[in-house]
């Protein structure tokens, strides 16, 4: 009798299992193999159309051509940075929800400032240094990758890839098999953390004993002929800072020279050769993890990072980001054409966007009578403290100043029963008086308040209770805080910043184009549609159902 109950048990968990297959391909035959999502670092949405003429067919045309552009996307919440743009796509909400409210900031339950993937809990692979001690764990939210393991019960895969650790961490989630990033310096080597394993696969190992790395310390120099780049400024100029070891920004580029005062293999990072390494390594990884090969649905997440730090040093205007984009349309083209021999045509879903945008460098639109300015984040800490010291008659009020944020020390409040709102009264209208700033709000404000539209929407998306401060400011357009009146910068709630690209490519995908307005959270939630699984658990965006073909 026993034995019959175990043959009956064991026959109705494979029916139920076989079922369970035939009920998730009734319900979404057409679901990809693999879906790709693309971050490119700091890409404004106009790179798109100013380079557009010098674009091959295989790269950004054929994304526009075969898939879904959407001209008018935008991020809504500041701060227009790095970890919480990545975090923002894959978990589709914004840093209020998600808790990645910048690259680095102040930790009030810590008391010191932290990196938004920093994990002493965890140890590097690949390498000894610290660059490996890193994980999501900061992370509050699932990301859309999250929930295709889930749904498939771990059995899709998913796999983060960047020159930058954030970038490859906080898109692939919590539950990936792997986020790889960068190491330079001496090393040149793709690394990764025990968060995910307990040592890097044999791929990734002879990926890193090829040579590659090293075959791009080499000249950079125009892929073009260098007097067409006209979408450009002149390559002399004054608003580039260069490369240590080089008097001028100009063109050529000698990086084996140029490695030794420059931080050897770091130096990649801010060239187009960068974004090549990652594209060789998204091909490696789709061989080596054998992507899109079974019937349960897998995730690639890239984050093309060069093209940030090319803009950072060069500018938006520059002949080198120009060149950065004629180089990146060939990587996009090369990996495309990758996927569609490994993964096969017609058998993946490929999304392409930013991260954030970024500025004219002030000095340049100074010079062309455009309003523009540079912001002291020292004088103004200092400014703050003294009025806050001639105010009260006591220090340590002020217990940090960060990312255009004020936060309180707490206890020094409780022991000299200065009122809270009535602090925030006074410092927000000091702020407002303050050169080149825009707006001030408080943190009664950001609480008690619901903003739909406008700055204070962007600002209150932004704003996490628990991580953020008690006073928030916003610059005027096209003022930015930076070390030097070189290259571009981001973060603001301005068009520059929050215009990104959005195209949807591949199965599912419509081919088509919109000037609607959409918003970067509204990715994940699209995705989960596609896929017919859950949203990501704190998403706030709405599917774009537009993208979409419909199923009859």
């Amino acid at each position: 009798m026993k034995y019959s109950i175990t043959i009956l048990l064991i026959s109705v968990l494979s029916f139920a299992s076989l079922a369970q297959g035939k009920l998730e391909n009734s319900i979404n035959p057409d679901k990809p193999k693999l879906v790709v999502g693309v971050v490119v670092d700091q890409m404004r949405y106009d790179y798109l159309t100013r380079f557009w003429n010098k674009y091959g067919d295989d790269g950004f045309k054929r994304l526009v051509a075969e898939g879904f552009n959407l001209k008018n996307n935008h991020f809504n919440y500041i701060p227009t940075y790095t970890a919480p743009g990545h975090a923002s796509v894959f978990t589709g909400t914004t840093p209020q929800n998600h808790g990645i409210i910048s690259n680095s900031w102040y930790s009030k339950f810590e008391e010191k400032y932290i990196y938004c993937v920093t994990d002493e809990s965890v140890q590097p692979l690949g390498t000894v240094a610290s660059a490996g001690k890193m994980s999501p764990h900061r992370l509050l939210a699932t990301t859309i990758a999250d929930e295709n393991r889930l749904f498939t019960q771990m059995r899709g895969k998913t796999i983060g890839i960047a020159l930058k650790d954030r970038g490859a961490i906080l898109p692939a989630g919590h539950t990936a098999n792997a986020a790889y990033w960068f190491h330079g310096q001496e090393e040149g080597k793709w690394i990764s953390s025990t968060f995910y394993m307990e040592d890097l696969p044999k791929w990734v190992k002879n990926f890193n004993i090829s040579g590659t790395a090293l075959s791009y310390m080499k000249p950079w120099d125009a892929i073009q002929d260098l007097d067409t780049y006209l979408e450009s400024g002149i390559d002399e100029n004054l608003f580039e800072a260069g490369f240590n070891g080089k008097e001028t920004a100009t063109f050529p580029y000698d990086l084996q020279a140029l490695g030794k005062e420059n931080g050897n293999y770091d130096l990649l990072k801010a060239t187009p050769y960068g974004n090549s390494l990652t594209t060789d390594f998204a091909i490696a990884a789709i061989k080596g993890e054998e992507l899109g090969k079974d019937e349960y649905t897998d995730f690639l997440t890239v984050s093309f990072s060069s093209t940030d730090y090319v803009g950072h040093n060069f500018g938006v205007n520059s002949k080198e980001i120009e060149d950065t984009y004629l180089r990146l349309d060939l990587d996009l083209a090369r990996l495309l054409s990758e996927l569609d021999k490994n993964v096969g045509k017609g058998n993946y879903t490929l999304f392409l966007t930013s991260d954030h945008g970024g500025v004219d460098v002030p000095t340049y639109l100074t010079s062309v009578k455009i309003p523009s300015g540079y912001f002291d984040d020292v004088k103004f800490e200092e400014d703050l403290n003294k009025f806050i010291g001639e105010k009260y008659s006591k220090g340590g009020i002020i217990e940090s100043v960060s990312n255009y944020q004020v936060f309180f020390n707490y206890s020094t409040l409780a022991q000299t029963n200065i009122d809270r709102i009535s602090l925030e009264q006074s410092i927000a209208h000091f702020i407002l008086q303050y050169p080149k700033v825009n707006k001030v709000f408080t943190r009664t404000q950001l609480e008690s308040g619901s903003f739909t539209a406008g700055t204070a929407a962007l600002v209150q998306n932004g704003y996490n209770q628990k991580r953020s401060g008690d006073v928030v400011f916003v610059l005027d357009p096209a003022v930015i805080s930076y070390t030097a009146t070189t290259g571009s910068t981001h973060g603001s709630g301005f068009s520059y910043d929050t215009h990104a690209p959005l195209i949807f490519f591949g199965k599912g995908i419509k081919h088509g184009s919109t000037a609607a307005r959409s918003e970067v959270v509204d990715i994940a939630p699209t995705i989960s549609v596609l896929l017919g699984i859950s949203f990501p658990n704190s998403s706030t965006g709405d599917p774009l159902e537009e993208v979409l073909e419909k199923k009859n």
